[in-house]
């Protein structure tokens, strides 16, 4: 069971979507992520690193799911974690994150994270 956080953005679901998966950009809107060590930086299917979280700890991570331009998840520490997606909607697209029920608190930091990559994608979309 998982808990849904959702925010529309008006833009490309492109835009959104590379901000998703570029991991150079996931400190600018992840308030849980402030580094990122991985071998290649768009993710992809099977994509392993490992992120560095506020308090300084590197936490290694793996790509479980993975649908090009619509949805990645992982597993970070070796516990299921977030899953993030994208879809088209009038106007723009649709970001969410899925968050596992027995981390419910998470969802907080996620509608953070989803103001954050609005912000970012309106801006590159003004640019």
């Amino acid at each position: 069971m998982s808990i849904s956080v959702s925010r529309f953005v008006p833009t490309e679901p492109a835009v959104a979507w590379d901000l998703l998966v570029d991991t150079t950009r996931w400190a600018e809107w992840g308030p849980s992520v402030t580094r990122v060590d991985v071998p290649d930086v768009r993710l992809r299917e099977h994509s392993t690193g490992r992120v560095r979280s506020p308090v300084g700890v590197w936490i290694p991570f793996r790509v479980t799911d993975f649908d090009e331009g619509r949805m990645w998840s992982w597993s970070v520490g070796g516990v299921r974690a977030t899953t993030h997606s994208v879809e088209r909607v009038p106007g723009g697209c649709r970001v969410s994150f899925g968050v596992p029920a027995l981390v419910a608190p998470y969802a907080l930091v996620c509608r953070e994270a989803l103001r954050r990559i609005d912000h970012l994608a309106r801006a590159a979309t003004a640019s």
